[in-house]
């Protein structure tokens, strides 16, 4: 057995903003694992400025993983606790090259095209009248789950489009998700919740930066508005402290990113303490290409959750990986006419 590493880079059809920046292009690596004529894929889907992996040893640590493959998927994910994108890489590489195809990796009436994913449309930040278009273009593609980032324009002006959401649709028909990203202050953030609320959201994702234990709880507490921990997750590897996290804050939701969080079996193990805390929820591609992400819908499908998911971003790219994973009428589907083309598997 012997396993190799690329670097792909990216881009962004349009540069695409979040209350951290413009993205324009987004960095990921693929681990191979090649044993007796057969092949296997992963992808290693770093976030830069987000992933509690993102440092100078990074490569140096793929390198060290690809010489190390014959430590197996166990030892390896143990080993690699510190690098949760890589510990997901490697989980997918050896799913992969053990299924019946690189990329079946948990076969299912999904995969077979018989069932589809509810996921929510991402509305990006940008000016009001680009959000705006945003908006009426997920409301004519058919979905029932709208995801707004806001935190980067002027609030007024969100409130503005939340209002214009709720004027063409009530909560019954269209569902209202809105991310911050960490964006507001602790000082006025529950002021901010309470107008929110007004526009009958489901949900806030992360209205703080994360590390803020005792303003989150207080929030979680007495905010009007469900929250949704995100980035609060990242860097948490133990089980005990996972623990710890969702008992002293007590969130509502929970939102889980397997590249962020150590894999299926990081993504597990969260999702197992959350439904013991009665504490509801879902899963979201944190900006992989197709290849990651069809990892993570095919799990996700697996967890048979009636929530909309967050897996909707494989049209982002220019320069994506061709995949049969297809949005319709606000779902995700497989669709079994279409073939991958993978260079990386020649």
């Amino acid at each position: 057995m012997k396993a190799t590493y690329h670097k792909h880079i990216l881009e962004f059809k349009r540069p695409s903003g979040t209350s951290r920046g413009i993205l324009k292009t987004k960095e990921t690596w693929f681990i191979v694992i090649s044993s007796e004529n057969k092949k296997g894929i992963g992808e290693c889907g770093i976030l830069r400025t987000l992933s509690i992996d993102d440092r100078p040893d990074y490569e140096e640590k793929l390198k060290w993983t690809c010489d190390n493959i014959s430590l197996g998927v166990e030892n390896l994910w143990e080993a690699l606790r510190e690098f949760p994108s890589i510990q997901f890489g490697v989980e997918m590489a050896f799913k992969s090259l053990e299924s019946s195809s690189p990329f079946l990796l948990f076969p299912s009436a999904f995969t077979k095209s018989h069932a589809n994913i509810p996921i929510n449309g991402l509305i990006w930040m940008g000016d009001k009248r680009y959000m705006k278009e945003q908006i009426t273009d997920k409301l004519n593609q058919g979905f029932d789950c709208i995801k707004m980032k806001i935190g980067a324009i002027d609030f007024n002006a969100e409130l503005d489009l939340l209002s214009y959401i709720r004027s063409q649709f009530s909560s019954d028909v269209i569902e209202l998700r809105v991310d911050a990203n960490g964006a507001f202050k602790p000082e006025d953030a529950l002021i901010k919740l309470q107008e929110l609320a007004k526009h009958d959201l489901h949900s806030i994702e992360q209205p703080i930066k994360q590390g803020q234990l005792t303003d989150m709880t207080g929030l979680c507490k007495t905010s009007p508005l469900p929250i949704a921990l995100d980035e609060e997750l990242i860097g948490v590897f133990d089980v005990a402290g996972k623990e710890k996290l969702l008992q002293t804050i007590k969130p509502q939701y929970i939102i889980l990113k397997p590249s962020l969080i150590g894999g299926f079996k990081g993504t597990k193990e969260w999702i197992d303490i959350a439904r013991s805390l009665d504490i509801g929820w879902w899963i979201t591609s944190a900006l992989e290409s197709n290849i990651g992400l069809n990892a993570i819908a095919q799990f996700t499908y697996t967890l048979q959750s009636k929530m909309p998911q967050g897996l909707g971003t494989g049209s982002l790219y220019s320069n994506n990986i061709e995949s049969p994973l297809v949005v319709d009428n606000g779902t995700l589907v497989y669709d079994q006419t279409m073939k991958w083309k993978v260079k990386y598997l020649n």
